[in-house]
């Protein structure tokens, strides 16, 4: 499975609720854990009597080691946009760097606007 799939599936978990913010713990970098826990509590992913799914998820290599991914979420009728970044430690490990969902960005101090590419 592509990183992304496999953070698309994760933050969905995360921000619908379904998933403590703490199950992040060692998938992020910098200060994105500390900022998906801020946003976590809110569910903004969450949807009443349907769990959302993820209908498309899309990534964009743009250098090696650094992925920017966007994915569409349904629930329902309702459909929910999500782009991150993921950067490749080292350890050859994938780490979400940054969030962006609904307008509310969650970085990790990168020094690329996710912005340009989503």
């Amino acid at each position: 499975m592509p990183p992304q799939e496999l953070f698309a599936e994760r933050l969905l978990a995360v921000l619908s609720g379904h998933r403590p913010v703490h199950w992040m713990l060692g998938q992020t970098v910098g200060q994105a854990y500390e900022q998906l826990v801020r946003l976590a509590p809110g569910t903004p992913l969450r949807a009443r009597g349907v769990r959302p799914v993820i209908r498309t998820c899309r990534g964009f290599q743009l250098r090696p080691g650094v992925v920017e991914a966007s994915a569409s979420i349904a629930a329902g009728e309702q459909v929910r946009a999500m782009a991150f970044r993921l950067e490749q430690g080292a350890d050859l490990r994938w780490r979400c760097a940054a969030v962006e969902l609904g307008g509310e960005r969650i970085t990790a101090g990168t020094d690329h606007d996710m912005r340009r590419r989503t």
